[in-house]
C-alpha cells in the first residue's frame, strides 16, 4: 500500500504544478515500496537521489512562477524550499557514509513535509497564478 495517497485536495489549480506534486508523491511512494522490500542500499540511494533532483527541478519551477506573478510571499516560500532542499541534501550525504538508513521516519519525514507544504504553503500562492 502507498504511503502517500494524492487525493484533489492537494491539487493548487495548476495542472502543471500539481502533475510535479503527484511525481514527487509518486517517488516518495517508490522510496517507502523499496524500503518494505528490501531493496539494496544501491537501489535505495538511486531513488533517494532521484527524488533530490526532482525536487530541485519542481522548487525552481514553482520559484520561477511566483517570480513571475510577483507573489508576495516568494521570499518566505523560497526559504522555506532551501531549508528542505538543506535538509534533504545533508539527510542523502549521511545515508551514502552510512550513518542513516532509509526507515519509515524518514519516510514519514517527507510525507508530512510535502504534505503540509502543499496545503498549507503552496495553497497561499494559487490566488496569485491561476
Amino acid at each position: 500500500m502507498a504511503l502517500f495517497q494524492w487525493n484533489n485536495s492537494f491539487s493548487v489549480n495548476n495542472s502543471e504544478i500539481d502533475k510535479q506534486h503527484q511525481k514527487l508523491v509518486e517517488l516518495v511512494n517508490s522510496l517507502h515500496d523499496a524500503m518494505s522490500q528490501g531493496k539494496s542500499k544501491d537501489v535505495l540511494g538511486k531513488i533517494f537521489n532521484d527524488l533530490i533532483i526532482y525536487t530541485k527541478s519542481h522548487f525552481k519551477s514553482e520559484e520561477n512562477l511566483m517570480l513571475n506573478k510577483n507573489y508576495p510571499d516568494y521570499t518566505a516560500h523560497r526559504l522555506e524550499h532551501q531549508k528542505l532542499t538543506n535538509q534533504v541534501i545533508k539527510l542523502k550525504a549521511e545515508f551514502d557514509a552510512g550513518k542513516v538508513v532509509i526507515s519509515i521516519e524518514l519516510l514519514n519525514f517527507l510525507k508530512d513535509w510535502l504534505k503540509k507544504h502543499i496545503l498549507e504553503t503552496d495553497k497561499k500562492y494559487m490566488p496569485f497564478v491561476n
